[in-house]
């Protein structure tokens, strides 16, 4: 791939470095927050995640919840799932929009965008969303971007399947997205249409899944989320050029980049997961 664009898309998507199982436990709305100027991600914050359960009564979980979300994929309390082959979904193409929400870039179907069914219940894709580096890590290792595909049930349960990246080739789904990245590269808040996108070109191909019961990543930090992230790590392209680039962006969002924001949230919690099953 030598087209530039795409260089400078994936260096918008890192500059903006957020849910799957039956039984699962009752919780409120699993939604993120729309207020984000309420909370922050500066670790010596007033209201950062030292204190996002003290903000409101509604994110007490983020300080006192047992489920929390990211971990590291290596505990022994996340289950490696072979048998689920390409997941039991049927996506299909919709009208989206991209917003730059500061801590990631998130695109947004509008209508039915297609589901996925885990254990008989239908969840369906609402958004999806890139952060980098990535949430989690594997044996302490994060890679360069992650991928958030945000399903919900009418009950508002979530499930997220979660998709690492790191440098390598090319990606026809965020290619097409680069003229719109471009745009809402600098503009906090945002928002293009994007016209017509399949979400099935996002999410790839692969057979092997960690799985494990969680939360959101941010306030409210609602527990009761099922987490399914692809085993497999597809590549994107960077030209060397946008080196500099990158570096230049994703230090804007440095809250995300900080290791310290991932390890505050893993000891700030003891994870308790109940058993995983196949869907």
């Amino acid at each position: 791939m030598v087209r530039p664009g795409l260089a400078a898309s994936v260096a918008l998507i890192l500059f903006s470095a957020a849910v799957l199982l039956s039984g699962v436990p009752a919780a409120r709305a699993q939604e993120e927050t729309d207020h984000e100027e309420e909370f922050s991600y500066s670790l010596d914050a007033e209201n950062g995640p030292a204190h996002w359960g003290e903000i409101k009564e509604e994110w007490s979980a983020c300080g006192k919840g047992q489920m929390q979300s990211p971990i590291d994929l290596a505990s022994p309390r996340v289950s490696l799932v072979r048998h689920l082959g390409y997941l039991n979904h049927s996506y299909h193409p919709a009208q989206a929009s991209i917003v730059n929400r500061g801590h990631d870039i998130m695109l947004s179907f509008e209508g039915d965008a297609g589901s996925v069914s885990i254990n008989g219940t239908v969840y369906y894709l609402r958004q999806m969303h890139w952060h980098s580096p990535t949430e989690h890590s594997v044996n302490g290792r994060r890679y360069d971007l992650e991928l958030h595909m945000v399903h919900q049930t009418a009950e508002n349960k979530a499930a997220v399947i979660g998709v690492f990246y790191e440098i390598g080739a090319h990606d026809a789904f965020l290619h097409k997205l680069e003229p719109y990245l471009e745009m809402i590269a600098e503009q906090k808040d945002r928002e293009e249409k994007v016209g017509v996108m399949d979400p099935r070109g996002a999410r790839g191909r692969a057979s092997v899944y960690y799985r494990y019961m969680g939360s959101l990543t941010t306030p409210p930090c609602s527990e009761g989320v099922v987490w399914t992230i692809v085993k497999r790590v597809p590549s994107i392209h960077l030209h060397a050029p946008y080196k500099m680039q990158i570096k230049y962006l994703t230090s804007m969002t440095w809250q995300l980049a900080c290791p310290g924001f991932f390890f505050f949230r893993k000891n700030l919690h003891v994870f308790v997961f109940s058993s995983l099953w196949a869907n």
